[in-house]
């Protein structure tokens, strides 16, 4: 992927952890059990993630992350589909065309 695709796709992920309207946002069943209190807490740490690296980046498209909450490890990650949410994007960088889900997670969930 050209680094032109990669920087816009950063962006648009990382825009999108900001304003959740522009996709969807799944937490699974076991961030669900926490406390609203929790769960508001651990989404603004999705949203505030500037923790990428090479070994959780490779692509550099900023599309997952993880972190500990209390004591437990959570991953987060954007999948990228197209709009009738049924099949890949064709081009994660045109938001046109694709539609981000963003899943928040207990690693032992994964």
């Amino acid at each position: 992927m050209d680094n032109n695709k990669t920087e816009d796709i950063a962006k648009l992920n990382d825009e999108f952890r900001k304003d959740f309207s522009k996709g969807m946002l799944m937490l699974s069943q076991g961030i669900h059990l926490n406390t609203v209190e929790d769960i508001d807490k651990i989404i603004s740490l999705v949203r505030n993630y500037k923790t990428f690296k090479r070994n959780n980046d490779p692509y550099g498209e900023h599309d997952f992350g993880s972190f500990e909450y209390k004591k437990k490890k959570i991953f987060w990650k954007i999948d990228y589909y197209d709009n009738d949410l049924i099949h890949f994007s064709p081009d994660a960088a045109d938001p046109t065309q694709t539609t981000r889900v963003l899943t928040i997670m207990y690693a032992e969930e994964y």
